[in-house]
């Protein structure tokens, strides 16, 4: 009987390492975007102050400086990237297929897309911390969601907003027609050709699209909130190699915008590292001492990289977001927890 389950306990443990061995050398979209050369990036395109196209014909944006990001981490260049501007419908498809390596397209992180019997796949950091919103014409005299009894509203097929608008509207029991299209730009057509009293989405996405219009101070977005949107990117599921870089990509732009390190004195704090062997915690940040580029299958610099190429999270929300930009948005919630905000970054350790 001893014999038995010694045998027993034997064989486990080769199928418990065989299945170890098999779940290290399996290839990761990590090492195919090394191959390449070139990361594939999903982003909307459509968006001002996310991604859309600038009038030289090139994509800027909060979520376009993210796939730079991962690019400069990756591949040490911020302009190895390929843009796949995709619709909300396609987006996680295009992820499942292998048609783009990781999402940048203001997504909502939710337990249906993140789990394995949803959409499977796996978010980075939240970016954007948002809420969904309401957006009338002045002239409507439309002053809460209550007016909007009966209305036709538009609204993007197949996405949470969606979703939101029928529940918050059911709970409040307030009928209405939901005039649904594939993308915002449609969307913000059906809304300004007077199909829809209302149009509804991310408050973000409302100040950029109203930023667009030609009359923007006769549109108001309501103060009702119907929901909160954590966006953020994300890769395919069960692909722990690529979605840790990402990961940590996102956590450099949070933990170098907390410690004051940005484009233009990066490398005065890299001197100071690297002449100050006390300074352990900026040196580790700095790849100067320990393997942490390793430990996630990067360079060991990766940080020095990310913040030369697109600045900290302050820089890209400023340059795109901030004040002086085409869409300006009040910063909220998206500052670093120092200065009372939600984002914050676990230590380089």
């Amino acid at each position: 009987m001893l014999k038995r389950l010694i045998t027993g306990l034997t064989t486990l443990a080769m199928l418990t390492s065989g299945c170890a061995t098999m779940q290290s050398s399996r290839s990761s979209r990590l090492d195919l975007i090394k191959k390449r050369g070139v990361l594939v990036c999903g982003v909307s395109g459509k968006i001002p102050g996310f991604s859309y196209l600038n009038t030289q014909g090139k994509y800027e944006g909060l979520d376009v400086d993210i796939c730079k990001a991962v690019a400069s981490a990756i591949l040490e260049d911020p302009n190895k990237v390929q843009y796949r501007p995709l619709t909300a419908p396609e987006r996680f498809t295009a992820l499942k297929t292998g048609e783009i390596d990781i999402l940048s397209r203001n997504t909502t992180f939710n337990l249906s897309r993140d789990s394995i019997q949803g959409n499977g796949v796996t978010f980075a950091p939240v970016i954007f911390h948002d809420g969904q919103g309401i957006m009338v014409s002045k002239a409507s005299q439309i002053k809460n969601i209550n007016d909007l009894r009966s209305r036709n509203i538009c609204v993007g097929s197949g996405t949470t907003t969606e979703q939101n608008l029928n529940d918050t509207f059911q709970e409040n029991g307030i009928r209405y027609t939901p005039i649904k299209y594939q993308d915002l730009n449609q969307v913000v057509a059906g809304y300004l050709s007077g199909r829809c009293s209302a149009m509804t989405s991310d408050r973000s996405q409302l100040a950029a699209a109203r930023s667009s219009f030609s009359n923007p101070d006769r549109h108001i977005i309501l103060e009702e909130v119907l929901s909160k949107e954590p966006l953020a990117p994300a890769s395919i599921g069960g692909d722990q190699k690529l979605s840790d870089a990402l990961r940590w990509v996102i956590y450099t732009l949070i933990a170098t915008d907390e410690f004051g390190i940005n484009s233009r004195n990066i490398d005065t704090k890299l001197a100071i590292a690297k002449s100050n062997p006390n300074l352990s915690s900026l040196r580790r940040l700095l790849g100067v001492d320990g393997e942490l580029g390793n430990k996630i299958g990067i360079s060991n610099n990766f940080v020095v990289n990310i913040v030369k190429s697109t600045g900290n999270y302050s820089e890209i929300y400023n340059r795109h977001l901030g004040p002086g930009s085409n869409v300006e948005i009040p910063r909220g919630l998206n500052h670093t927890y120092k200065n009372g905000g939600l984002l914050i970054s676990p230590p380089f350790k």
